[in-house]
């Protein structure tokens, strides 16, 4: 698709050089900076210090803004305390502290607004200027166009016995990964010290696996934040290797996707619209051995098409099928998601079942594979976006990132020499997003390759996907119209078996009516010759 990779190039190039120049060109509408901070007198030593940074660094921006920049600090728990209460009951904000033990609380949150959307400032983890600087420039960054966005990747790492990665041994995402390098700048976050790095536009977790507590709450404080949450997981993970070998999968998001109104269900999808699985067969020809690709029927490499896209969101735009892999269904809680908007993004088709079995493997010497289809379910649902308003899993929790007792159970020492900020935001603005995908596998290396090999050329429509999920959540979407206007890799119709029959026999007939076309046709310039010559020989 030349237009599009045209268009990439130039936009990425055009992005990277406003990011030398001066911030505020690029944003339209006033900013306003509220800070609700406490008095120096109530905060710890080190806030003071990143009070005064912040300060000086309001006033270089102030600088470059001019009107589009007004900043406001105000104490909450001055007065009568109101302005606490409504900031409690707006976002979720609460007095900090040092520590779980101590007593004394203060206030040091910081909240920029702009034509209706919030985005929140959040601390530095080592508490310095050039932390504060950094996540200060981001959160302004987010009302401006024009700025290459920087995307945070989570990938499963296993580990060895020293805790060291163990290369090889999980899922890979390369071309994935170098797809959104072409048009955003991507970090690595593993998410250990539980926070996402400070830069990040968006946060995606590909196949994650046992995240633990620090992990869950890095992602659920950035959701908190206003940030949008792109997750491919499921319940099934399945291991390719001589054999197919299904096994239950837990990602550590199963009880947070809950609390929000959303939940996979323990079963695998499986579809007669569905993607072949190539399966390489040797055979002997001739003395020979021959390597060729079998396409065994495969229900569980369910084949999204026209109807299951929905089109009206803008993240299937330019796509006309997806084959989602191992693929759960997806149950919206509708109570919980009544102020939100629920945006179905994937559905199979209506004849679709669903298994708990672990019998994965396809039986080579069937062409249906071996699997007997159910009562159909009706269509079932493998994405969603849902957008609105969240409260932390978090809430009325103590923060995972201070320890609340010493090993040896002094507690003054777990007072002085806890260096963390007890902070846990337990409700997000209206922008903050959750985009599910009900796999694991679907945008790995393994599986395109698969799909590749049995198209024949590049398939690229999960990448597609992913990429558009993207911009419609950073709300840049000038390419979502023309990514999918390639020229190759259309996957063809699926089409039953009296269909194929059809279509095989007229192939046939067509080709017996053109040898027989063929003979007439040269019957009848024979015929003629040979009355040209009788009638030259009469004359």
């Amino acid at each position: 698709n030349p237009e599009y990779d045209l268009t990439e190039a130039i936009k990425k190039v055009l992005y990277a050089y406003r990011a030398s120049g001066k911030l505020f060109n690029n944003i339209e509408q006033p900013v306003h900076f509220k800070g609700y901070i406490s008095p120096d007198e109530k905060l710890p030593e080190e806030l003071v210090s990143l009070k005064k940074s912040l300060n000086e660094i309001l006033a270089e921006y102030k600088k470059q803004a001019g009107d589009k920049l007004t900043v406001e600090i105000v104490d909450p728990a001055a007065g009568d305390g109101q302005l606490a209460q409504q900031l409690t009951a707006d976002y979720g904000f609460r007095p900090l502290s040092t520590s779980l033990l101590s007593k004394d609380s203060f206030w040091f949150y910081l909240l920029m607004e702009s034509n209706g959307r919030l985005v929140q400032v959040p601390l530095p983890e080592g508490l310095n200027k050039s932390g504060l600087e950094q996540g200060v420039e981001a959160a302004f960054k987010r009302f401006s166009k024009g700025f290459l966005k920087t995307i945070a990747l989570h990938t499963p790492i296993e580990t060895n016995m020293q805790g060291m990665p163990t290369p090889g041994t999980t899922k890979q995402f390369n071309w994935l990964r170098g797809g959104l390098e072409e048009e955003y700048n991507v970090v690595t976050a593993d998410l250990l010290n539980g926070h996402v790095p400070q830069n990040a536009d968006i946060l995606v977790l590909l196949a994650p696996d046992s995240l633990d507590e620090k992990q869950l709450f890095a992602v659920d404080q950035f959701l908190m934040q206003g940030g949008t949450v792109i997750a491919a997981t499921s319940p099934y993970d399945v291991a390719m290797s001589q054999t197919l070998a299904a096994h239950k999968h837990k990602s550590g998001l199963e009880d947070w996707l809950k609390h929000h109104g959303v939940s996979i269900e323990e079963k695998m999808v499986m579809d007669p619209q569905n993607s072949a699985f190539p399966i390489p067969v040797q055979r002997r020809v001739g003395g020979f051995v021959v390597q060729e690709t079998r396409m065994i029927n495969y229900p569980y490499f369910v084949d999204v098409r026209s109807d299951g896209l929905n089109h009206d969101s803008g993240v299937t735009s330019g796509i006309n099928q997806v084959t989602v892999n191992w693929a759960s269904p997806i149950t919206v809680d509708q109570e919980k998601n009544q102020s939100r908007t629920v945006t179905p993004l994937l559905h199979s088709s209506e004849n679709a079942w669903t298994s708990m079995s672990f019998e994965v493997q396809p039986d080579l010497n069937n062409d249906s594979g071996g699997f007997v289809a159910a009562p159909p379910e009706g269509r079932q649902l493998l994405g969603v976006a849902v957008e609105g308003s969240f409260e932390s899993f978090f809430k009325g929790k103590p923060s995972p990132l201070v320890p609340e007792t010493a090993e040896d159970g002094n507690e003054e020492e777990v007072a002085s020499s806890s260096p963390g900020i007890t902070r846990v935001v337990e409700k997000s603005p209206e922008a903050a997003r959750i985009v599910l995908f009900a796999s694991n596998t679907f945008l790995t290396d393994e599986l395109l390759s698969t799909a590749s090999r049995a198209l024949g050329t590049q398939y690229y429509n999960p990448l597609q996907l992913a990429k558009n999920a993207i911009d419609w959540s950073l709300e840049d979407r000038a390419l979502l119209s023309i990514r999918g206007r390639a020229h190759f890799s259309r996957t063809l119709e699926p089409l039953g078996k009296d269909a194929q029959m059809f279509w095989e026999y007229l192939n046939y007939g067509l080709a017996l009516l053109g040898l027989v076309a063929v003979w007439l046709i040269r019957r009848q310039i024979i015929k003629r010759t040979r009355n040209r010559y009788e009638a030259v020989l009469a004359g």
